[in-house]
C-alpha cells in the first residue's frame, strides 16, 4: 500500500487546483497554515504536477489490479 489512497491524492490535486485559480485571479489562498499568493504560482504548479502524476499512477494501479508484473520470461541467446 502506498503512502496515500487515490481519494486522498484526488483531494490534494483538487485543493491545489483551487489554489491556482484563486491566486491567478489576484486573491490569496490558504492550505493548512500556508498562505499562498501570486508569487507562489510556480510552487503551486509544481504541486499540481506532483499530485496529477500520483492520481494517474494510482488510477493505473487500480485498473490493472496491482503493480506491474512480469508473467514469464524466457532468456534466449541468439
Amino acid at each position: 500500500m502506498g503512502a496515500w489512497t487515490l481519494e486522498v491524492a484526488r483531494n490534494h490535486l483538487n485543493a491545489w487546483l483551487e489554489a491556482e485559480i484563486a491566486v491567478s485571479t489576484g486573491q490569496s489562498y490558504q492550505i493548512g497554515s500556508r498562505q499562498l499568493q501570486r508569487a507562489n504560482l510556480g510552487q503551486i504548479k509544481e504541486q499540481i504536477r506532483f499530485w496529477k502524476n500520483e492520481v494517474e499512477k494510482l488510477e493505473r494501479k487500480s485498473r490493472r489490479g496491482g503493480t506491474n508484473r512480469v508473467m514469464g520470461v524466457i532468456p534466449r541467446d541468439f
